[in-house]
C-alpha cells in the first residue's frame, strides 16, 4: 500500500500494520471444553458422538472432563476443528472450501487415513442464507459444517481452540490485509489463505501456514496437513510453533513503539 501510494499518488506514507489484541491468544483446554460444552448445546457438531462409560465424565466431540480430578484431556480420535469467518458478502467465494470438503470427505470414503472434520463458519451477513442451502444439500458423513454466530467473547476463544484457519477474503485493490488472519495468527492459529498480490506481506507459505489458489490446491493442502494430524510434530503444530518464537506485537504495543511516534516527531 506504502509503494501505491507512493507511484499513483505521490504520498509518503509510513507502513503500520495491524496487529490483534491481547485477548487473541491460546486457549486454555479447560477453557476449550467449557466452549465446546456451551456450544453443543446448540450445534450438534460440538456434541459428543458416544456417551462416556463414567456417566460422571462430561464429554464434548473433543474434550472430556474427569469430574474426581477436574482434569480437561482431548479425546483420542477427536475430530480435526477447523474455522473461517466472513461477513457473507461477494467478497469471498466459500464455494471454494466447500468443494475442498467435499473432496476431503471423498479421500475419507476412500481409505486415506484421515481425521473426521468439523468446519465452523463464523459470522452474519447478505449471502448466508445462499451458502446455508447449498450445505443443507451437502451429503456429507466425515466432515460437519455449522454457521453459527458467536458471542463477542467466544470468537478469540474458537480461534485459540482451532487446528487450522481458512481465509477466503480475496482483496479487491490486492492492497488491504485480511484482519481475520491478523486475529488467527494472535491465537497463533495455522491459516490456508487464498492468494492476491500483497498477501506475502502476512501469509508466510510454509513458514506460519499456506496459500492456495483454488479449490484443488485447498483441499491438498488439507488433505496433507491433517494426514499428520495424529504426529506430535507435524506441519500444523510447527506452523504454531513458528508463530510463537515470531513473537509478534499486540494493537497496543505497535502503537506504542509505531504510531505514537509518528505524532511526538511532528
Amino acid at each position: 500500500m506504502r509503494e501505491d501510494l507512493a507511484k499513483n499518488w505521490n504520498i509518503r506514507a509510513v507502513t503500520v500494520y495491524d496487529k490483534p489484541a491481547s485477548f487473541f491468544t491460546n486457549t486454555p483446554l479447560e477453557t476449550q471444553h467449557q466452549l465446546f460444552m456451551k456450544l453443543g448445546q446448540t450445534y450438534s457438531p460440538f456434541r459428543a458422538s458416544t456417551e462416556p462409560l463414567d456417566p460422571a465424565f462430561e464429554r464434548s466431540a473433543f474434550t472430556e472432563l474427569n469430574p474426581r480430578n477436574r482434569k480437561v484431556t482431548q479425546l483420542e480420535g477427536r475430530p480435526a476443528l477447523l474455522v473461517s469467518s466472513t461477513s457473507w458478502t461477494e467478497d469471498e467465494d466459500f464455494s471454494i472450501l466447500l468443494k475442498a470438503l467435499e473432496r476431503f470427505e471423498q479421500w475419507i470414503i476412500d481409505g486415506t487415513n484421515l481425521p473426521s472434520l468439523v468446519c465452523v463458519i463464523t459470522g452474519k451477513g447478505p449471502l448466508k442464507e445462499h451458502y446455508g442451502q447449498i450445505i443443507s444439500q451437502m451429503c456429507l458423513k466425515h466432515v460437519q459444517i455449522c454457521t453459527p454466530w458467536l458471542e463477542a467473547e467466544d470468537y478469540p476463544l474458537l480461534l485459540g481452540s482451532a487446528d487450522l484457519g481458512v481465509c477466503l477474503h480475496r482483496s479487491s485493490s490486492g492492497l488491504d490485509l485480511p484482519m481475520k488472519v491478523v486475529d488467527m495468527f494472535g491465537c497463533c492459529l495455522p491459516v490456508c489463505a487464498i492468494h492476491f498480490q500483497s498477501l506475502h506481506e502476512l501469509v508466510k507459505h510454509e513458514e506460519n501456514g499456506m496459500v492456495f489458489m483454488d479449490s484443488e490446491e485447498l483441499a491438498a493442502q488439507l488433505k496433507m496437513l491433517f494426514s499428520e494430524f495424529s504426529s506430535p510434530d507435524n506441519r500444523l503444530n510447527q506452523f504454531r510453533k513458528n508463530l510463537k518464537e515470531s513473537k509478534q506485537l499486540r494493537w497496543d504495543e505497535s502503537w506504542e513503539r509505531t504510531v505514537f511516534p509518528l505524532f511526538t516527531h511532528t
